[in-house]
């Protein structure tokens, strides 16, 4: 008999197109083989010979909680360079990185959840370091070079498959996973959807997370913008990834449905195809799905659906196809262009803030470097385990010799007395390895328990000095001798037992609390005092028996930080403070921050240092802006932090090796005064961001000085029917060779309505010799100037002169010219024939934009408390009109006004059994011609989805 070859399946053929692959390996999995693959861990499909497969991989700034990994800049430092094409060999970098460890760590997933494009509407968010920028255009080019680096160049097989973070307005982690972002239309079009917008357009991204938030009340994990907006901008398949815990939080905090099986279809009919939720553990959420489909509130066609996107994604990374996958060999991993990859970065990334002409140093200064993180190289929550490290203290030493180098840390030096007269004491460990938190990886790094090897704290006669360091708002940690902080493990005992403060619940803080004459010490991370026991030192138990009590410790001051400081610096010829936030403390995922000003602790360093020496400069680096006053320092820079080369960096820019060319990504705001509320998301009511800040900033958006000097001219602009093309030159009349980053804005001259005070259209960062010049020319579409017009729910062209700015920041405008656009002329709103849909205002003050239905929709609402006010400009009644009606729901009043004048309508809605989503058309007299603004008064918890004219 003749053998045959086995039959191929048209799913194993990579002759055909991945279309006709999915659907013929949809058509041979069973209905419960498919509702497995919509949890974040899919099983195998043995009898296919389908591998497991899980999406996600954190991979912001470097590979994440897998251990060792190239660290490049947090993610604002990134988006401080504006150099995309540097960032797109960052991504490169990082997916060939992913797909090394892969090769020998199966837990590494090809599924990138990066980036984060999330705009850095308020400094004050906890996640800042995640974000790129404030601007959306700055965004949308970093978040594109980086997922077109992670996806890699071959036209079928993605290297690496990016998920853009977090869908939608999300920048508030206090109470984020129940608050909602009020978020009016053109809010929503001109700012928040634009950044996802044109990197998904772009072409190398793979789908989206929603976030945690509700967006107009309604939870982002159901949004109907993921099949109105996000699905129409692409013709790829996109997966949409839940965010962890998401799934359940739409009934067990969100509580917007009833059941589970209610929330999981609901989310999967919105576009919801990848359910992470309960770790690893993917039987909840199979119950729930299949207990949707039995109630009939899901049909197999919309699992199939779900099911062919994750398929998508998996083809395009080449999983069928391992002979044909051109990255399936990569072993690219801490490679010495990597490792000069992370200090170009680094470099890069530093802004000059302000300079006397102290900077650069002369090769023979002697330097006092001084402050809390002038030997640190801080890593986050989405940082991998550094292979390199370079402090700033270190690359001093490495560049200027540790001779000329004084250092002092400037930490208070305390020993902590009990009531009983004794002290805290660290006891010595025997050594052993040491290993860093997270050195082995973990699909879920939250659940990483502290060390239990080491000896509790007791205490003895003499004690341990512990360097304190308060963080701000009453935050601090204490650090022994060793350099090991204190932390509290599962047990409830004091160890000095962390490398760093870290985790998802940081187990290295402490606040100390005034009693008596005395200190109580509370462990923030469990909210337990802390007591001295016989068999050492621990938190109280949950449960304390009733004669337990605290211990009440007198703080013994050995010595304070300022007094270190002013001991080093008086004899040097500049002194280098070192200032900045830990990134586990005040302000990360879960937390954000309460202000902007410098803690107090680093404020009295910075004094010191200044009362001591004139020649002082500030190093900040922080994942967010401060407000702090540089006017009597003889320079600042910032920097995020900045990963494994940061030392090296920085040394290498103080001393003129490299010019500093980084540009702040975002507003420096001078107080908290400018500053409107965390949860207020409507940046052109508010005047948020560097588009409407009427306010003088502390430094302005794209601000960053330089050691040359440049001069821009020959400014050209030219208009056609797609574009207005743009050009001028650049040169540099420096000494120096150096990078200048050269920005294009425009502004509207004669707006009818609020529009930006200027807006950035591009950028380019180039570098020049002394005396070398380059002209750089730009093509702008048309549809760069365009607003989302609300009263025609379109995007629209205002026609009429538009500024063209280009200099060197947003307020450092070096040369302008006005171009004349044409465009569709305003008319009034057609009431007659749309009403006014309730979102669509022009103006409001106390109002709320909440969910109309649980599908789609918006209405308004006025804020608990406050009266609503609302101004809707131009309405067109025509000859006439006689009668209008409101829809509402709920319990409360709305009152119509034109211009301002008399109530000329009022509807009362009295409290009733009926539902928020239950309306009411109600109707009353009002005799109206002509354009008018209509002016709406709302009180109480009434929703009004619209208002309709007639007669």
């Amino acid at each position: 008999m003749t053998a045959h070859p086995p039959h191929t399946p048209p799913f194993r053929d990579p002759h055909l197109p991945f279309a006709k692959r999915i659907d013929d390996l949809l058509s041979r999995l069973t209905p419960d083989e498919k509702i497995g693959f919509l949890h974040q861990f899919t099983p195998a499909v043995e009898r296919l010979g389908i591998a497991a497969f899980r999406t996600g991989q954190e991979a912001l700034h470097g590979v994440a909680w897998m251990g060792p990994a190239t660290v490049f800049p947090q993610a604002v430092g990134l988006g401080a360079t504006w150099n995309t094409e540097l960032v797109r060999r960052i991504g490169e970098a990082v997916s060939k990185e992913v797909r090394a460890m892969r090769a020998r760590d199966d837990r590494v997933g090809l599924n990138i959840w990066a980036p984060t494009v999330n705009l850095l509407r308020h400094p004050l968010w906890g996640r800042n370091e995640e974000g790129y920028s404030e601007d959306p255009k700055l965004t949308s080019a970093i978040a594109t070079a980086y997922t077109h680096g992670l996806r890699g160049d071959h036209p079928t097989y993605w290297r690496t498959a990016p998920v853009l973070k977090h869908w939608l307005a999300h920048n508030n982690e206090t109470d984020r996973a129940t608050s909602s972002s009020s978020v009016r239309p053109r809010v929503l079009h001109e700012y928040d959807l634009r950044a996802f917008r044109e990197a998904v357009v772009a072409g190398a991204v793979a789908g989206v997370m929603p976030a945690y938030n509700l967006v107009n009340g309604r939870p982002n994990h159901v949004s109907p913008y993921l099949r109105e907006h996000l699905r129409t901008w692409t013709d790829e398949e996109l997966l949409v990834c839940s965010d962890a815990g998401a799934p359940s939080n739409l009934v067990d905090h969100e509580h917007y449905f009833d059941t589970h099986e209610e929330a999981t279809a609901a989310s999967l009919r919105a576009g919801v195809d990848s359910f992470t939720d309960h770790g690893t553990d993917s039987s909840q959420m199979v119950a729930r799905i299949q207990g949707a489909l039995d109630q009939g509130l899901l049909t197999e066609a919309e699992i199939d659906t779900a099911v062919r996107r994750q398929l998508s994604v998996r083809f395009r990374l080449g999983e069928f196809d391992p002979h044909h996958d051109p990255h399936a060999d990569v072993t690219d991993f801490d490679t010495p262009q990597h490792r000069a990859l992370a200090q170009e970065a680094a470099e890069q990334a530093i802004v000059l803030l302000r300079n006397d002409g102290v900077l650069p140093l002369a090769p023979d200064t002697r330097l006092a470097v001084v402050g809390l993180l002038a030997d640190e190289c801080k890593l986050d929550w989405y940082s991998g385990t550094l292979i390199h490290r370079s402090t700033p203290l270190e690359g001093l030493y490495e560049r200027f010799g540790a001779e000329r180098v004084e250092f002092a840390e400037g930490v208070d030096r305390v020993r902590l007395r009990t009531s009983a007269g004794t002290f805290l004491h660290v006891l010595s460990a025997e050594s052993g390895e040491d290993e860093a938190r997270g050195a082995e990886g973990a699909l879920d790094p939250a659940l990483l328990a502290g060390r239990t090897d080491l000896p509790p704290l007791t205490t003895d006669a003499t004690g341990t000095e512990f360097a304190l360091i308060d963080w701000g708002e009453g935050v601090l940690t204490l650090r022994a001798p060793d350099g090991r902080y204190l932390s509290v493990a599962e047990d409830g005992y004091l160890r000095a037992s962390a490398d760093q403060p870290g985790g998802w619940v940081v187990q290295e803080t402490f606040h100390l609390e005034q009693h008596g004459s005395g200190h109580l010490l509370r462990h923030i991370g469990t909210g337990r005092h802390v007591t001295v026991a016989a068999d050492g030192v621990k938190v109280a138990d949950e449960n304390p028996e009733p004669e337990a009590k605290p211990e009440t410790f007198t703080l013994i001051i050995v010595e304070r930080g300022e007094d270190a400081v002013t001991r080093v610096t008086s004899e040097a010829d500049v002194v280098l403070v070192v200032a900045g936030n830990d990134p586990h403390i005040n302000g990360r995922e879960t937390e954000d921050r309460a202000s902007l000003r410098l803690p107090a602790h680093q404020e009295r360093l910075l004094r010191a240092a200044r009362a001591a020496n004139p020649r002082t400069v500030l190093a900040l680096v922080s994942a967010y802006p401060y407000a702090v006053d540089t006017s009597g320092l003889a320079a600042a820079l910032w920097t995020a932090h900045g990963g494994q080369a940061a030392g090296t960096a920085l040394a290498r820019v103080l001393a003129g090796d490299v010019s500093p060319a980084g540009r702040l990504p975002q507003t420096w705001y001078e107080s908290d005064a400018d500053l409107p509320g965390l949860l207020d998301y409507d940046i052109i009511g508010s005047r948020q961001t560097y588009l409407y800040f009427e306010g003088t900033p502390l430094f302005p958006f794209g601000h960053g000085l330089s050691y040359a000097s440049f001069s821009y001219a020959d400014l050209e602009a030219r208009t056609d029917d797609t574009a207005v093309r743009v050009s001028f030159t650049i040169t540099n009349t420096g000494d120096v060779t150096a990078d200048e980053v050269a920005q294009l804005y425009t502004r509207a001259i004669d707006p009818a309505l609020p529009r930006p005070r200027r807006e950035l259209l591009a950028h380019r960062r180039v570098t020049l010799a002394p005396g070398a010049e380059e002209e750089l020319s730009f093509e702008v579409p048309l549809r760069a100037f365009e607003f989302w017009d609300v009263t025609q729910g379109r995007w629209r062209l205002e026609p009429g002169p538009y500024e063209l700015l280009a200099g060197a920041s947003s307020e450092d405008i070096r040369l302008r010219t006005t171009v004349l656009l044409d465009g569709e002329p305003a008319a009034p709103r057609p009431v007659l024939r749309r009403g006014l849909e309730g979102a669509d205002f022009d103006e409001q003050s106390g109002v709320e934009i909440v969910d109309r239905t649980k599908a789609a929709g918006d209405a308004v609402t006025a804020a608990e408390g406050r009266t609503g006010e609302l101004v809707y400009r131009d309405c067109d009644f025509g000859a006439g009109v006689t009668e209008v009606t409101a829809l509402v729901s709920g319990e409360g009043s709305v009152e119509l006004s034109l211009d301002g004048g008399a109530v000329l309508a009022t509807w009362e809605v009295a409290e009733s059994e009926a539902g928020p989503y239950d309306y009411a058309r109600l109707g009353a007299g009002i005799v109206a011609e002509g354009v008018h603004d209509v002016h709406l008064r709302l009180r109480g918890p009434l929703r009004l989805a619209h208002v309709g004219f007639s007669g």
